[in-house]
């Protein structure tokens, strides 16, 4: 790009002789009084070649900088196993750096302080297209995809996020070398290619002229992906209409015209604009790096120092917005009035706030938050759900800035009666608000919180390398104590009555917006907002309706509404959080059967690895009636539905201490879920499934219930298209799976009476399955299946009776389309799905093979398809499994037709026959160990480990040690097999192969349709690849499944008795 890193580079190392060692070691200064931090010689690791165990012929003389060591003593969870250290390089970017010595995958991430806050004006959008360039290609590695290569070579991924006023890099990648051994000096592991890689983003960029218009075309596609979302339509409309002078009121996303087309008009040259905003704004200062990997914390630092204190050091001061407001007088006590494209109803109520960036120590919003988002007795939602006012409630302050104050945001999810009465539910939050403020903050709730903001804490499980980076490195930019990096987000360390009662004196109407969501009221909209389209309609509070407000925050005390108090202490707070370690020499694989009989199977393992208070119970009541019709599967759905809503005020208090439940269909009838801290867990179980049993199912609750169903069926079928479209492959490749358009078409005949009875046989006559994992014994995990067949008290289901998952058998050769014309009339994205059906899903070596597959296409067909054709933002590949079968399928969506889109599949998989043919053997055997890596990655966390067991036990394969065979069987693979199976299943000429492809159509027209016309031309001149079948039209899919065969069921990979553990002793 410029001279200038290099340079900086060359003037850092001419102040300092070379010293010649035999290995890298730190040498730490004499520590002086008074001195807190220690400055440290690091020396720099030579750099090496990739491949494994080799040294260049020549090496680099190491060197000495000085790293300032901040801190290595941070404040981490009870069971954390890493080591960690801050450390400051010369250009004064900060590093977290993670030793992490069992880890699979070892990451870094970089959070840089711009935004889009920093956005010109004339450009919106800025700071997100110099985001998408920075991965095109680097002077040191100029090819537009050598990360991502480098990346997918080794089990590795990336990715990348804007914010307002940061921008976050990160990536992961295999921890271990690539021969399997220990990393060392002289075996270095992936993770320092990627490093290597990753800096010189920062360092020289080349903003390649040929990949300009490719990524703004990607971050146009970007934005129409979002045009018809009202998560971003909404918050858009409340930008817009904020202060022009504050960068608050920003477009983010940006697109095609104002990045490209406008600026090109006015002659201005839009590259050397990104280059310019890169040089103005990125700078090692404003850089806070994290980076985890299995090397020693010495190793890590010296590949930092290395690797990246050639990026330039600006000296900037950190972006913040100190002179104006996003809502000044002229934008509060207002009102607006918002159309959204989903059927919903919403009350919004937005507060100017603290600026709480150095409250972290008292947080006060948590308490505030607490009590205004409580749903339990005394709290306001209870009191609205009571009226019929409204479906759900939730509060909470964010950060707009620094420099600028927060914002505080309650928003009521209304009934339609609520709609009508939006004045009495605002006056209900001010009396609210009003008995708050003539509370004194009570210091028995904020112990509450802390109290379980600490347990939290403390028993907190690892998270996938990458989210914890990224994370990290984002709070790295937030002014916390060093030490308190992972904690001080987490914890409540001081109750600060004052700083509450402050908060809580700023929710006010005359600080206040108020914007009322809805499809049908006003009606009267008369302005349109400029990036999203949304119809909408602001003006002034009318001062009426302001001082009724005024008088219910004005309320003398005891005049509210007897109804509102502030909550009662929680009883689900644990108390017993003991938890009996035993040293085990290798964890289990699966769970046992410790009880199996006519009415129950449970299946139960005891934590051996995570050693937290946490446990898990999932039952699966199965019944055929479930799914015996339509009819039934949403009167099913009215029943949880109508569970979960009459246990609303009595779980918020479990959620709040750490349990969650979950009452829901699946495949084979009922699921229930309990799961968190295990000392109340049974106490929760038992009240959901006494609701279970004794549901009453109540008039007025039920047609609230059926008019959130309606509306519900109707807006997800208004979601963005590739949301939608693999419910239509699980439609067209199952036995029996049901689409929202046929719920929808059943819902409004059904009655409260009808759910009554139906509820009566749902329960009456059931098989339990269910597993217990985690910090239970034995006998506990027993005596929880004896309640749930206690309380519900079911007949015996019969084991013929008991429902049979299967797939639909695609023949050799077979080629079937299925059309369908998307709702949402004002969506201009097709979406397409081009599936390949491979073979039975318990067949290992199909697994093995589609795996590899997976793994040798993902990065190709990503960098042809989105990268370089740029057919769309939403471009995927990857595996589909369904019941009992596996493929491989392609996502695109895209404003182009779907015609189009598979003749480019086509056209690339016919190219990768050939590039599979020609991979080296080195390369073959590199794309094997990334996927032997992934699939024996080891799980992060309990919940994990619950998936991946339910997981078997809810397909019924029953296969626990799947990764590991699979990884057994892609070790073995040949390219020669691997070349047999692509002609096989995947390749377009093949007569075997069996496809299926489902088109979403748009209504909506293109914005830009010479691209359209462009590519139906190119579509013309290229002769269709075929395999010599005509694609079969799904006029009916009755009809169309008639014609297939079913698959056989699914088979155990093992003899159910090798589970069993089903004698007394504990």
């Amino acid at each position: 790009m410029t001279s200038c890193p290099a340079g900086f580079a060359l003037r850092l190392r001419s102040l300092f002789a070379p010293l010649a060692l035999a290995r890298p070691r730190a040498v730490r200064s004499v520590l002086r009084p008074g001195h807190s931090r220690v400055f440290a010689m690091s020396p720099i690791a030579p750099r090496q070649e990739e491949a494994a165990g080799m040294l260049p012929a020549l090496r680099r003389e190491p060197y000495l900088k000085p790293i300032e060591r901040v801190t290595d003593q941070l404040e981490i969870p009870s069971l954390d196993d890493r080591q960690y250290r801050v450390v400051r390089l010369p250009n004064k970017l900060e590093a977290l750096l993670v030793h992490d010595p069992d880890t699979d995958k070892a990451s870094a991430a970089l959070d840089v302080n711009v935004g889009n806050f920093s956005d010109e004006d004339t450009m919106p959008g800025m700071a997100h297209a110099v985001e998408h360039l920075l991965f095109m290609g680097t002077k040191k590695y100029p090819e537009e995809n050598a990360y991502n290569v480098y990346l997918s070579s080794h089990s590795g991924s990336s990715n990348a996020y804007t914010g307002a006023t940061s921008t976050n890099y990160y990536f992961d990648i295999s921890a271990k070398p690539s021969n399997g051994e220990a990393p060392s000096e002289t075996n270095l592991s992936p993770l320092h290619g990627g490093l290597d890689r990753f800096a010189q983003f920062f360092i020289e960029p080349l903003f390649l002229p040929s990949t300009l218009d490719r990524e703004l075309r990607a971050v146009d596609s970007e934005n129409k992906k979002n045009l018809q979302s009202d998560q971003w339509r909404l918050h858009q409309l409340e930008k817009s209409l904020s202060n022009p002078k504050h960068p608050y009121c920003h477009f983010s996303t940006g697109n095609l015209e104002v990045l490209k087309t406008v600026p090109e008009a006015q002659d201005v040259d839009v590259r050397q604009k990104f280059i310019d905003f890169y040089e103005k704004h990125y700078s090692a200062n404003r850089m806070k790096l994290c980076v985890l990997g299995r090397e020693s914390l010495d190793v890590l630092e010296a590949w930092v120092a290395d690797l990246f204190s050639g990026v330039p050091n600006k000296d900037l001061p950190q972006n913040r917005w100190e002179d104006e407001v996003p809502f000044n007088r002229d934008n509060l006590a207002m009102q607006c009035f918002a159309k959204p494209v989903m059927d919903s109803r919403e009350l919004n109520l937005f507060f100017p706030f603290l600026d709480e960036e150095n409250l972290y120590e008292s947080q006060p919003s948590r308490y505030i938050s607490h009590l205004i988002g409580h749903e339990g007795p005394g709290s306001i939602m209870a009191y609205i759900k009571s009226k019929g006012w409204a479906n759900s409630l939730s509060a909470g302050a964010y950060n707009v800035c620094p420099g600028t104050p927060g914002i505080f945001d309650c928003q009521v999810r209304l009934t339609k009666e609520g709609l009508k009465n939006y004045k009495e539910v605002a006056k209900v939050f001010f009396q609210y608000i009003s008995l708050l403020r003539q509370t004194t903050p009570q210091e028995w709730i904020f112990n509450e919180q802390r109290e379980m903001a600490d347990v939290e804490f403390k028993f907190k499980q690892k998270t996938p390398a990458s989210r914890f980076t990224s994370k990290i490195s984002s709070v790295m930019q937030k002014p916390l104590p060093r030490e308190w990096l992972l904690s001080g987000q987490s914890r409540l360390r001081k109750f600060d009555p004052a700083m509450i009662q402050k908060g809580i004196s700023l929710l006010r109407p005359d600080n206040m917006r108020m914007t009322i969501v809805s499809r049908d009221y006003p009606g009267d909209w008369d302005s349109k907002e400029k990036w999203y389209g949304t119809e909408y309609k602001s003006e002034k509070i009318p001062e009426e309706f302001l001082a009724e407000l005024s008088r219910a925050l004005d309320m003398p005390a005891g005049e509210q509404l007897s109804a509102l108090h502030v909550p009662h202490k929680n009883q689900f707070i644990p108390t017993k959080l003991e938890v009996e370690k035993k040293e085990v020499e290798k964890p289990a694989t699966a769970p046992r059967i410790i009880r199996n009989d006519h009415i129950a199977r449970t299946w139960w393992k005891k934590d051996d690895t995570f050693w937290v208070p946490k446990a898990s119970l999932i039952v699966s009541m199965k019944n055929p009636i479930v799914y015996a019709s339509v009819k039934n599967s949403v009167k099913t759905k009215f029943f949880t539905d109508l569970v979960r809503d009459a246990l609303e005020e009595y779980s918020y208090d479990a959620e709040l201490a750490g349990l969650q439940y979950n009452v829901n269909l699946d495949s084979r009838g009922l699921l229930v879920e309990v799961s968190g801290y295990n000392d109340k867990l049974a106490v929760l179980l038992e009240q959901v499934l006494i609701t279970m049993r004794d549901l009453v199912v109540k008039g007025d609750r039920f047609e609230i219930i059926k008019e959130r169903l309606t509306r519900g069926y109707k807006n997800c079928e208004l979601q963005q298209p590739f949301t939608q479209i693999g419910d239509y492959v699980s439609w067209l490749t199952s036995e029996h799976d049901y689409v929202v358009e046929q719920l929808s078409a059943e819902l409004p005949a059904i009655t409260a009476e009808d759910v009554r009875s139906f509820h009566k046989q749902i329960m009456a006559q059931l098989h339990i399955e269910a597993y217990v994992h985690g910090n239970l014994y034995k006998e506990d995990s027993l005596k929880l299946t004896d309640m749930v067949e206690s309380i519900l008290k079911p007949r015996v289901l019969p084991k013929e009776e008991w429902p049979i998952m299967r797939s639909l058998v695609f023949p050799p050769g077979s080629n079937y389309l299925y059309k369908k014309t998307l709702k949402d009339p004002a969506n201009v994205n097709h979406c397409l799905e081009y599936y390949l059906d491979i073979g039975d899903k318990g067949d290992r070596a199909i697994r093995a093979k589609t795996q590899l597959l997976d793994q040798i296409i993902h990065e190709p067909a990503f960098d042809q398809l989105r990268t370089k054709e740029q057919l769309g933002y939403i471009v995927f590949s990857g595996l589909r499994s369904s019941a009992t079968t596996y493929g491989f399928r392609f996502i695109i969506q895209s404003e182009k037709t779907s015609e189009y889109l598979e003749s480019r599949i086509d056209s690339f998989l016919l190219a990768q026959a050939t590039a599979i043919q020609e991979m080296t053997d080195v390369n073959f055997e590199s794309h094997k160990r990334s996927v032997i890596v992934k699939r024996l990655e080891k799980l992060k966390n309990l919940d994990q480990e619950t998936g991946r067991h339910w997981a078997q036990i809810s397909n019924e394969y029953y296969d626990f040690e799947a990764a590991q065979h699979d990884a057994a069987r892609v070790e073995k693979l040949t390219k020669a097999e691997m070349i047999d199976f692509y002609k096989t299943f995947i390749d377009p000429t093949s007569p075997s192969r069996a496809k299926l492809v489902v088109q979403l159509i748009a209504q909506g027209v293109s914005s830009n349709p010479e691209e359209g016309e462009a590519d139906a031309k190119k579509d013309e001149v290229t002769p269709p690849i075929s395999n010599g079948t005509q694609p079969v039209l799904i006029t009916s899919v009755r009809d169309y499944k008639a014609r297939m065969a079913a698959t056989a069921g699914p088979r155990s990979a093992h003899d159910m008795s090798e589970f069993e553990d089903l004698d007394s002793k504990l």
